[in-house]
């Protein structure tokens, strides 16, 4: 909070319903936190003011844990920037009472309750707090995790797997040259993981979703079949007979071995497409009784 009269909150956890986790010697803190918190012992509530000198890189630091209660990536933005840089790079920070304390720093008050100390050993950590070692082994493991709540039914949760891994990837990916070993490498494995996403997205009837990113990954892999076949159930699903029909052609020209399973699928798209006429058929006939 500010140290004004009205000692105005700037960023409240409990607002958000999730406290603030601090790794110590990791990135998205005040350096001034390890220093206050060594000296709280767990369960104790405490109060620490702190002048300009340790508060200065507080709104670059907010906007970056805003971001990770909103669920986005806190790195994304300033990935390749220190946190100085980043204050004059950019015009605003995306927060209003963040851009006047990044223009106007001044003193503020931290009011902090110590929870519990995990050590790293038993501490699971989020995407954005790996170092890319950690990430690599982090995504084989949640495409699998993604992969069984898939097979149970759990859409939902699988594709939080999916996305925590394309996360991983991406931020990998990021720093090196593009289409070179290493980038086609990681690119393969998004890819995978993303039409995996897509599947779930069928399941949950988000067809529409399902053609956008089938669609962006058509255009930089034209090859990829996967991404054709996928595309081309959402395609059927949404009544777009003439372009299901097209994916379903390019998918057998691709991969002869899916001629079977594309013509069960032209079989249930034509069945589709004959129930559809038959009921506009009826409403029309009765909007003229």
């Amino acid at each position: 909070m500010k140290c004004d009269s009205d000692r105005t909150v700037v960023d409240d956890s409990k607002l958000i319903g999730r406290p603030l986790e601090i790794i110590i010697g990791n990135m998205f803190k005040l350096d001034v936190w390890e220093i206050l918190l060594t000296s709280m012992r767990i369960g104790e509530v405490s109060e620490f003011w702190c002048d300009v000198t340790h508060t200065g890189l507080y709104p670059i630091v907010s906007k970056s844990l805003r971001r990770i209660a909103e669920g986005k990536d806190p790195t994304d933005w300033h990935m390749h920037t220190c946190g100085l840089a980043n204050m004059f790079a950019y015009h605003t920070l995306g927060y209003d009472d963040l851009d006047e304390l990044q223009k106007q720093p001044q003193p503020l008050i931290f009011i902090t309750e110590l929870l519990k100390v995990e050590s790293p050993s038993t501490y699971k950590k989020e995407s954005w707090a790996m170092n890319n070692e950690e990430k690599m082994r982090a995504a084989p493991i949640l495409h699998g995790e993604g992969n069984r709540l898939f097979k149970l039914g759990r859409y939902e949760d699988a594709i939080n797997k999916y996305r925590q891994a394309v996360i991983c990837l991406k931020n990998i990916q990021i720093k090196e040259k593009p289409w070179e070993v290493s980038w086609l490498k990681l690119e393969k494995m998004i890819n995978t993981l993303i039409l995996n996403y897509c599947q779930c997205l069928l399941k949950l009837e988000q067809y529409y979703e399902v053609l956008e990113h089938t669609t962006d990954i058509i255009q930089h892999h034209p090859g990829l079949v996967k991404a054709f076949y996928i595309r081309a159930k959402a395609n059927a699903e949404v009544w777009n007979e003439a372009e299901a029909k097209a994916d379903f052609k390019k998918v057998i020209e691709l991969d002869p071995d899916m001629t079977r399973a594309v013509k069960k699928e032209l079989k249930l798209l034509d069945h589709k497409m004959q129930e559809k006429n038959s009921e506009d058929k009826l409403r029309y006939k009765n909007l003229f009784l």
